[in-house]
């Protein structure tokens, strides 16, 4: 079957510029081409798995039943030290982000992850499992191996592969797992951390891998961009990604981790470094099949995640002050309403970045 990486050609510059891609010869970005238009659109530490469950029980009803601020549920296990919500809406957006990835990387033998680890993994580990479609997937393909999900909420799913364990932690504390895993796995984790926190996971996550195991990590930008000049400086959507960069900044948890990613791996000490950069259609306007489809996902996913993104960032650290909740409420209306323009042709950028320690 054809890539259709190999079969598309990439139009003119945008008039909201890209950002610079990495080496070619190690990260290849998805060309779009712009279909005609035909009809509606629709067309603390770790141990055993029961650890966390020995913690009081006032303290486990307080994880599961989280903060609620501004009409969402928020994680409760660092009060006040992480953006995303923890609530039916957000996981929603994880499903849908989650479908648009699965969509992009059909044609590959494995859809789930680029890490080479071979048939016969034993231990896995997802960082940031959020609502746990992942970990039970990968579950379902190695029900030899144990795949451990982390997070500081527990996650939605009524059910979950025998091999599959579920834990409430935190991963900028010490880690006490007793195995080293075959594969570390991470993803959509951008503004967790601090770039302190964030040095202590990798150098975490390089520990606990055994010699020559893998570590992948998949990030997005937020910056919603075009190669054909349809999204305009003034537009909404054009604002919308320095908007958010420029909050996490002044929250010290910043959110590039697109454009970082590479270097944190070098610097932890990862070998063998491989990547690749996706375009991620918003909207089904491309003309090949497979980015269709992962638009009209992806568009779906904005749609449905833009209030959980914006809520906390933006009446905490929002600027020239805080925002009020019904500013934000307006913002996001606006940006629904820029994102169902058909003329508009947007997409943003995801990096998939996978690399092994080294076996001595």
């Amino acid at each position: 079957m054809t890539d259709p990486m190999q079969e598309l050609a990439v139009p003119a510059a945008s008039a909201v510029a890209s950002p610079p891609v990495a080496n070619p010869a190690t990260a290849e970005a998805d060309e779009l081409v712009v279909a005609p238009q035909e009809g509606d659109e629709r067309d603390s530490s770790f141990g055993d798995e029961d650890d966390w469950h020995s913690d009081t029980t006032s303290l486990a009803s307080s994880i599961v039943k989280g903060r609620l601020e501004n009409g969402r549920k928020y994680q409760s296990l660092r009060e006040g030290e992480y953006w995303g919500p923890s609530d039916d809406k957000q996981f929603e957006t994880m499903a849908l982000s989650h479908l648009m990835y699965m969509i992009l990387d059909s044609q590959q033998p494995n859809n789930l992850f680029h890490s080479p680890i071979g048939p016969n993994p034993q231990n896995i580990l997802d960082i940031g499992t959020g609502d746990g479609t992942w970990a039970v997937e990968v579950a379902d393909m190695f029900p030899s191996a144990t795949v451990y999900g982390v997070d500081l909420y527990p996650p939605p799913a009524p059910w979950v592969p025998p091999n599959c364990i579920f834990q409430v932690d935190d991963v900028t504390r010490e880690w006490t797992f007793r195995t080293k895993f075959d594969m570390i796995h991470m993803r959509e984790l951008i503004g967790a951390f601090s770039p302190t926190e964030l040095d202590k996971v990798y150098q975490s996550i390089y520990d606990n891998l055994q010699p020559g195991g893998w570590f992948e990590q998949l990030e997005a930008d937020v910056r919603i961009l075009s190669d054909d000049g349809s999204i305009k400086e003034d537009n909404v959507l054009a604002q919308w990604g320095p908007n958010f960069l420029a909050c996490g900044e002044r929250m010290g948890r910043p959110i590039n981790a697109q454009e970082t990613m590479r270097a944190s791996f070098e610097k932890a000490g990862f070998t063998n470094i491989q990547e690749k950069l996706y375009k991620c259609p918003i909207g089904g306007w491309a003309k090949h099949k497979i980015y269709k489809d992962a638009g009209r996902v992806s568009k779906e996913h904005w749609k449905a995640g833009l209030e959980g993104w914006a809520m906390y960032l933006l009446t905490k650290f929002g600027a020239p002050q805080p925002w009020l909740p019904e500013e934000v409420l307006v913002y996001c209306a606006q940006m629904r309403q820029a994102l169902d323009d058909r003329s508009v042709h947007g997409y943003h950028l995801t990096r998939r970045v996978w690399a092994q320690k080294p076996l001595e």
